[in-house]
């Protein structure tokens, strides 16, 4: 039963950051100047900000929930729970994110790289220039680790920190936790 309210929790919180991704995508497809790329900027951080507190939130919630009305449930438990709705959470937003990149908008890092290219190619010898352009076709697959790595620690560090309370420790118990 853990794993399917893990796998649940998971998706919502997977889904809430594929949601940011895409308002951020749209967001950065207007073309603004003056006031109005800086308020576009301000609503792209408002937006992460709002995506950042839901997540924590709910992510607390879902522990909170989990271990509810369960006498057994120890720290430890909600703290496996936590780390596993955390890493179907970063599977799913990961996942996404290299489905975007490689089918939707297969010329992301083309462009980005290409820009870099010419920014930096004075100060850039041939060799490093060849690695520069054979690290090209390799950026899903790296955003895809580098996004599933960073979303799961993130997750689990919070785990970490709200199950060392959930459910609450009694520090008269004779049993420990």
């Amino acid at each position: 039963m853990k794993e399917i309210n893990a796998a649940r929790a998971g998706l919502v919180l997977g889904l809430i950051s594929i949601a940011y991704m895409v308002c951020n995508i749209l967001l950065g497809k207007i073309n603004a100047s003056g006031a109005g790329a800086a308020a576009l900027n301000v609503a792209g951080l408002l937006l992460w900000l709002f995506k950042l507190v839901l997540c924590i939130r709910l992510m607390k919630l879902f522990m909170q929930k989990y271990a509810a009305g369960k006498e057994d449930v120890t720290n430890g438990d909600t703290f496996r729970f936590g780390t596993l709705t955390a890493l179907l959470s970063a599977l799913i937003y990961s996942g996404f994110a290299l489905a975007w990149s490689s089918f939707v908008q297969p010329d992301m890092y083309a462009s980005a790289f290409e820009m870099a290219r010419d920014s930096y190619s004075s100060m850039l010898t041939a060799d490093q220039l060849s690695m520069f352009d054979d690290l090209l076709p390799k950026m899903p697959t790296y955003t895809f680790f580098a996004n599933l790595l960073w979303c799961w620690i993130f997750g689990t560090v919070l785990a970490a920190i709200f199950s060392r309370n959930i459910p609450p420790r009694n520090p008269f118990s004779e049993t420990e936790q």
